[in-house]
């Protein structure tokens, strides 16, 4: 027992040190949330181990965990996001996108000098086989400089982003150099060989050249800086004829001291600068604009930055956005409604048809009508998309439409009506099974006592109804149909399979759809937009969902109350 008692607590500090130091780690890198979730849950975890108060909230701690973790984190950053332009151009953080300009390969251009300096590599083998571990040998005036390890200045994940190596003469060198025919073809480093391997200008070495590119050159070397004895910095780039030569190179921005117009108000502030037009970048809205020789303003790096309520008053404000955005939200609202309709009316068609004592075979009618319900959904969705509305081959146009009427074929998809009546018919097929089962399991709650006594009294059938049986299915069922509406409000599949969102909605600058309902338009915006992704305003129109659900299920819970109150 003080075995499994010490190995209990030899873990709870495993646990603190580890979390402790997640949490800092991760509010090193800006993930300020998620670190604040760790150190309440470390705390929350101590405090209901150590403290015998809390003794009955130990067993709470996975589902505690799975709380902070995937419900209360996601929150708090869908909250934050909403108050930022994060998104496509917009995925680093302001030191990230300087530390690419400044460093990244990509921002250097070659010095217009018209030189070019001839290489050689030597890679060191395994065997018989060849390794990423190189060596250069560069000709410049005559005479021959030998690279060193490179240094590593700059990686992401494990991927080089930037390196560089010093160019050394060979006769200042420590390694030892081995001659065939005035040419350099062995370099030895301390127990290291190096063997002559490529060179652009030797065709005995175009062999190795498919190996140079994709293991040494794409890699490591495409992100090597050589530095010659004057601080000149030389890299291997492409030149008109499509060969790779070394040539020298300069980085395109650097820091600098400058004055700039901030609120109106001119101020000395550290900035990045342009090498070439020596004139500072301008930071607006989250984004470096940089500006070329006839003063044209571009964009080249963006980074996350507060915007405020912008992308909740784009809503509203910004016409191309506020009038697809006002069509899809009352159709998310028709849908949800005609869904709950349709389906209650058939499933409660259904179930009336099935309570009745006389019919033969209610059993088996029960299980054939439950089957759309049991087939998956998105396997349902497509046999309806590709089997009954396809435009050609489909059973509706080929057999109906145009094989028993003569007439056109309907384009389903491709008109907004059509495509609206076809989502509303395949929700129905799959939500028809649903209501009739509560609408069976509710009928036969009701007593017959209420049934005799009204027909004692002379009540019709039509009369029995309407007083008797409705008002008592809806006493139980309300609640259930709410959150149908709810769930159907939300039924991000069966919209997504089937068409789309489509068609689209014209002169809709998002990508918004005459199908779509919000959830969809979300997750068009956040991965699939055609002008790049937009998780800023992804995530404002996801908190209004939030709150139009929670209004729903508001009014779910004050009808689930004041039912049980008729029920006592």
């Amino acid at each position: 027992m003080k075995i499994l008692k010490t190995l209990g607590w030899i873990l709870l500090v495993l646990l603190n040190i580890f979390g402790v130091w997640s949490g800092l780690f991760l509010m090193g890198r800006g993930f300020f949330e998620l670190s604040v979730t760790f150190f309440v849950l470390i705390f929350l975890i101590d405090y209901f181990i150590i403290n015998p108060s809390g003794y009955p909230y130990r067993y709470m701690i996975p589902a505690l965990i799975l709380l902070f973790t995937l419900v209360l984190y996601p929150i708090a950053f869908t909250i934050r996001t909403a108050f930022t332009n994060y998104g496509t151009g917009h995925l680093m953080t302001r030191q990230e996108v300087v530390e690419k300009l400044l460093v990244d390969p990509n921002y250097t251009y070659i010095v217009d000098d018209g030189k070019t300096y001839d290489y050689s590599i030597y890679v060191r083998f395994d065997g018989a086989n060849p390794t990423n571990d190189f060596r250069t040998i560069v000709k410049i005036d005559d005479e021959y400089y030998k690279s060193s390890e490179y240094k590593v200045l700059k990686s992401e994940a494990g991927i080089l982003i930037l390196a560089e190596t010093e160019l050394t003469p060979i006769e200042n060198s420590n390694a030892t150099f081995v001659r065939r025919n005035e040419r350099i073809d062995l370099i030895q480093e301390g127990s290291n060989i190096y063997k002559y391997f490529y060179s652009p200008n030797d065709e005995t070495t175009f062999v190795n050249e498919a190996f140079f590119r994709f293991s040494i050159y794409f890699p490591i070397m495409s992100k090597i800086e050589y530095i010659d004895t004057f601080g000149n910095r030389l890299a291997l780039r492409q030149d008109d004829r499509g060969n790779w030569v070394i040539k020298p190179v300069r980085h395109l921005y650097k820091l600098g001291i400058a004055e700039v117009i901030e609120k109106g108000k001119s101020v000395v502030k550290t900035v990045l600068i342009n090498t070439v037009t020596n004139r500072p970048l301008v930071e607006q809205d989250g984004t470096f604009y940089d500006f070329k020789e006839n003063g044209e303003k571009i964009a080249v790096g963006g980074y996350i930055s507060y915007v405020g309520t912008f992308n909740f008053r784009r809503i509203f404000q910004d016409a191309t956005i506020a009038g697809p955005f006002a069509k899809i939200f009352a159709w998310n609202f028709t849908y949800a409604a005609l869904s709950v309709l349709l389906t209650f009316s058939i499933g409660l068609i259904l179930a009336l048809v099935l309570n009745d004592p006389s019919l033969k075979g209610r059993a088996i009618y029960r299980s054939i009508y439950i089957i759309p319900w049991a087939i998956p959904a998105f396997i349902s969705v497509l046999i309806w998309k590709t089997g009954f509305f396809n435009e050609t081959y489909g059973i509706i146009n080929r057999f109906l439409v145009s094989g028993l009427f003569g007439t056109e074929p309907l384009k389903w998809f491709n008109d907004p009506f059509l495509a609206k009546v076809a989502v509303l018919i395949v929700n129905t097929w799959l939500g028809f099974p649903y209501m009739m089962v509560i609408s069976l399991g509710a009928l036969q709650s009701i007593p017959e006592d209420y049934y005799e006594a009204a027909s004692i009294d002379g009540a019709t059938r039509w009369q029995r109804f309407w007083k008797i049986t409705f008002p008592l299915l809806m006493t139980t069922l309300a609640p259930l149909l709410v959150g149908s509406f709810a769930f159907n409000f939300n039924n991000f599949v069966n919209i997504y399979l089937l068409t789309g969102g489509g068609p689209s909605i014209p002169g809709a600058t998002t990508p918004a759809g005459a199908t779509d309902i919000l959830i969809s338009y979300t997750y068009k915006l956040a991965f699939e937009a055609g002008r790049g992704q937009d998780f800023g305003f992804a995530s404002a129109i996801s908190i209004l969902i939030f709150f139009i659900v929670a209004g729903i299920s508001f009014v779910n819970f004050k009808l689930s109350s004041s039912f049980e109150e008729v029920n006592k």
